[in-house]
């Protein structure tokens, strides 16, 4: 994984966290949209990073014939 999906990663669990620990329904709600919004960043920079990944291993085997 990459700094960048970490980094969003990480942001997620703080976002979570922070709703956990507020007690206004309203904190809570903005803390958990982001949350869920960071966790999708996270994982699309995964997806991509994995593609990048495979392409780059394909394109090494091709030039290896």
């Amino acid at each position: 994984m990459s700094a960048v999906s970490d980094s969003y990663l990480a942001q997620a669990a703080k976002s979570r966290r922070e709703a956990d620990e507020t007690t206004l329904a309203n904190v809570r709600e903005i803390r958990l949209r982001s949350a869920a919004a960071w966790q999708a960043m996270g994982e699309r920079a995964k997806l991509i990073e994995m593609r990048r990944e495979e392409r780059i291993a394909g394109q090494s085997a091709l030039s290896a014939l």
